[in-house]
């Protein structure tokens, strides 16, 4: 008798284990680099947060980069493996996958709370997380501003400190080149260096050119490519001249990936690619006489218009609707709860979506963070979600490589033109 009891309850255990397995739901999370988002300890410690909340959902999670990462996805999009939450920002969740119908409508996460919440932030987050369906395919977590940087320990043995407002962080085109005129004079060569030999950092040398001289990228509407303005082709104009001048350098064959070093080791006095995520990362490699001042980009009447990022989530929609519904709940926990909302962002470098996340950084190991708040004011449009924007960034560096080859402002941008607005 005893030992029917025993085979019975094992009988049971093993049958109430089979049935919380059957009711737990399994989703996947892939992410590109975002700060420590590839980093699995932190990204396991917030999946364990969830499962206290969410204990019968299972999350799985595979790191992308992204050299090769765009191709995983495509792969899986073709197989019909996708996973279920993807993070990354608007060019890829909107642009590409959302309006290829690949994603699911987020709309429900979208209260009129989260809208005011995010809306705080800027005006340009929720407009960049909605297609031109009207249906919105991320949800945002953390959004940054770009910025460049100098070496400010160059710029006072130059007596070029007094180009730069240093409470504002601020310069006007005028600055920008009387600046470049007191290094060079005072043996700082190269100053700077327009990389252009492939599309890694783009956003420096688009953020460059369309600040000296008020340009904007897109138009408003994010219909076209607008650099073929008079004050974009003056902006090109004047690099060009800088360069022929020898107070700046032009470098087709290197991206952002390989002038940053060059700055973090003293070669040059300036990156045109930075942000608080770039301070962090590169604090370790910076030369004795290196001392990092980030700067908003020169702009003809010394107020900026920045470029800027946007991460957050998407679901693919692979028609099971309870791991969509398992998916949301994810997303709500990681970007909305009041206690995880913070540590998402805080994981990722850069600065809340939501106004009432408020200050993460003061008084945590990541401070330095918290100088790049300063930049959040001058965060201009969100035009990366201009269609065609994968061929334009390809369009863009050549542009700037036939520029500095030939001069020929007028004919090289009409190529452009033509070619990023087909």
């Amino acid at each position: 008798m005893k030992k029917l009891l025993a085979v019975l309850l094992v009988a049971m255990m093993m049958l109430s284990a089979f049935a919380f397995a059957e009711g737990k739901t399994e989703i996947t999370l892939w992410t590109y680099p975002i700060g420590n988002w590839v980093n699995d300890e932190v990204v396991q410690e917030i999946i364990a947060n969830f499962n206290k909340v969410h204990p019968e959902i299972s999350v799985k999670v595979q790191y992308l980069d992204y050299q090769s990462g765009d191709d995983q996805v495509t792969t899986a999009i073709e197989a019909g493996t996708t996973p279920d939450i993807i993070m990354e920002g608007p060019e890829r969740l909107v642009v590409n996958w959302g309006a290829a119908g690949k994603m699911v409508d987020l709309s429900d996460l979208w209260t009129d709370e989260a809208k005011a919440d995010i809306g705080a932030t800027s005006a340009a987050l929720e407009r960049a997380c909605k297609g031109a369906d009207g249906m919105y395919y991320e949800y945002p977590l953390c959004m940054t501003t770009h910025c460049m940087s100098i070496n400010y320990n160059d710029f006072e043995k130059a007596d070029a400190l007094k180009y730069i407002n240093e409470e504002t962080r601020t310069w006007t085109t005028e600055d920008f080149e009387n600046a470049l005129r007191a290094l060079t004079e005072a043996g700082f060569m190269p100053t700077g260096i327009v990389y252009c030999g492939g599309q890694g950092g783009d956003q420096g040398t688009r953020a460059l050119v369309k600040n000296l001289y008020g340009a904007q990228f897109t138009d408003e509407a994010h219909t076209k490519y607008t650099i073929g303005s008079e004050e974009g082709k003056k902006g090109l104009q004047k690099l060009y001249d800088l360069v022929q001048e020898g107070v700046l350098t032009a470098d087709p064959g290197i991206v952002a990936g390989d002038e940053i070093p060059l700055f973090c080791n003293g070669t040059t006095s300036m990156s045109f690619c930075w942000n608080a995520s770039a301070e962090v990362s590169n604090k370790s490699t910076m030369a004795e006489d290196v001392k990092s001042f980030p700067m908003a980009f020169p702009s003809d009447d010394g107020v900026p218009e920045l470029d800027g990022g946007i991460w957050g989530f998407g679901i693919f929609n692979n028609g099971d609707e309870a791991k969509i519904a398992a998916a949301k709940d994810f997303i709500r926990f990681v970007c909305d709860d009041k206690e995880q909302a913070p540590k998402s962002v805080y994981a990722t470098g850069f600065f809340p979506a939501r106004a009432s996340v408020g200050d993460i950084y003061t008084g945590t190991e990541k401070e330095a963070n918290a100088e790049f708040a300063i930049f959040m004011p001058y965060l201009g449009d969100y035009y990366q979600v201009t269609k065609n924007w994968a061929a334009q960034r390809t369009e863009w560096w050549n542009l700037l490589q036939r520029v500095f080859a030939s001069g020929n402002i007028e004919a090289e941008v009409e190529v452009y033109s033509n070619n990023a607005n087909k």
